[in-house]
């Protein structure tokens, strides 16, 4: 009896394990049946921003590893997911649920991100949770954004990342992605830091903040951009300005993008710096461009043809043109381009609304995933890209029609 019942047990945590790493493939591949299969944006738009209302407190995990066998073991030792990386997942869906708020009265998206502030902070606008690592900088940017309540109540947990960065600044003046690795700078604090300091140091007048982002941006063109392309490495070594990882990431294009574009929206024209950052808008536009696959995608490694298109970094890179249109005189290419790229997602989402094939998280550097799935990321960066468009779409109208 004792051997039967233990026989038992064994075949049910083997079926539980084998049910875990079973069901990710089959809902793959009964999502992808019928991809894309949209008539026009709008129907599109309605159907990715419904998806991500739904997501903004119920957040679907980004996996760690590449891992997808005895899936149940990486979640009992917590290398599932991580909190840093949901950060960026939860950012990118509130900016993109604000940006549709901006222009439009979505009580629903209003309810859920009051929802969310209720689930995140305390009475105090402190942080529930305190973030220990910088990437949960662009959640408090997206936090900033927030139009319909009292920011200044949230002045607390905005301190604690401004704090929380301070001690990341190394030796050059710069901000290290980990203490542990702080001789590193990574393109992907660009984007996760110069947005919120820009707008911390606006708001609450400190221009060391501002100064922080601007040198963040500055010295990256200088030691981390290819000579001739203008395409970012993965990151560089501040010691000796060596090149590490791959140039050409697509989400590192990306994270370069949001990092840019976000702090010059921010930056008001009488700052000294502003200028400085048009002329930094237009050179990358220009690089985006070039680089654009023909429909309308970029590629995981935008220098490769051959390898496989990145949802992640065509939305980010969307999110730039379409802003980009306004500060360059590319504006007629900037707009054809972006709404381009917002036709190759609305080509790649699923029938429920998500959008497919984002690249998985990145292991280190120059170690990139091989999935290509899912990613609130991605969903977020779409909905701000799709509202955008349209709002900039229906401006000039209203231009030619006066």
């Amino acid at each position: 009896m004792l051997i039967q019942i233990v026989a038992l047990s064994i075949l049910f945590i083997v079926a539980v394990i084998l049910i875990i790493d079973l069901l990710p493939i089959i809902s793959d591949w009964l999502g992808r049946i019928h991809i894309g299969r949209y008539d026009d944006l709008k129907s599109w738009n309605t159907a990715i921003t419904n998806r991500g209302i739904r997501w903004l407190n119920h957040t679907p995990k980004a996996k760690l590893t590449d891992n997808t066998r005895f899936v149940a073991i990486d979640m009992i030792r917590g290398n599932y997911s991580k909190r840093t990386i949901q950060y960026w997942q939860e950012a990118s869906l509130m900016l993109g649920l604000l940006e549709l708020v901006k222009y439009s009265s979505d009580t629903k998206a209003q309810e859920q991100v009051k929802q969310y502030l209720n689930n995140h902070f305390d009475s105090n606008g402190q942080w529930l949770k305190k973030p220990t690592e910088i990437d949960s900088a662009i959640l408090a940017y997206s936090i900033m954004k927030i139009n319909f309540v009292e920011s200044d109540k949230y002045k607390p947990a905005f301190d604690h990342i401004w704090e929380l960065i301070k001690l990341h600044i190394g030796k050059d003046g710069t901000v290290g992605y980990r203490k542990a690795m702080n001789d590193y700078r990574y393109v992907d604090t660009i984007g996760f830091i110069c947005p919120f300091l820009i707008a911390y140091g606006i708001k609450y007048e400190k221009n060391d903040c501002i100064e922080l982002a601007i040198s963040q941006l500055m010295m990256y063109e200088k030691h981390g951009m290819h000579k001739e392309y203008f395409i970012p490495c993965h990151a560089y070594k501040i010691n000796q300005e060596i090149p590490l990882g791959l140039y050409g990431w697509g989400r590192g294009l990306g994270w370069f993008a949001i990092g840019l574009i976000d702090s010059w929206n921010e930056l008001p024209f009488s700052n000294p710096h502003k200028m400085t950052l048009t002329q930094l808008v237009e050179k990358y536009a220009k690089t985006i461009i070039d680089f654009q696959n023909e429909n309308g995608s970029w590629n995981w490694t935008v220098t490769r043809p051959e390898t496989r298109s990145d949802s992640s970094a065509t939305a980010t890179l969307a999110w730039f043109l379409i802003n980009a249109a306004s500060v360059t005189e590319l504006e007629d290419v900037c707009l054809e381009r972006g709404k381009k790229a917002l036709n190759f997602l609305k080509s790649v989402t699923r029938r429920n609304g998500d959008i497919d094939f984002s690249q998985g998280d990145t292991k280190d550097i120059g170690v990139y995933s091989v999935l290509f799935a899912k990613l609130p990321f991605t969903q977020g960066f779409a909905i701000r890209s799709t509202q955008r468009y349209k709002h900039y779409s229906r401006q000039n109208k209203l231009k030619e029609i006066g």
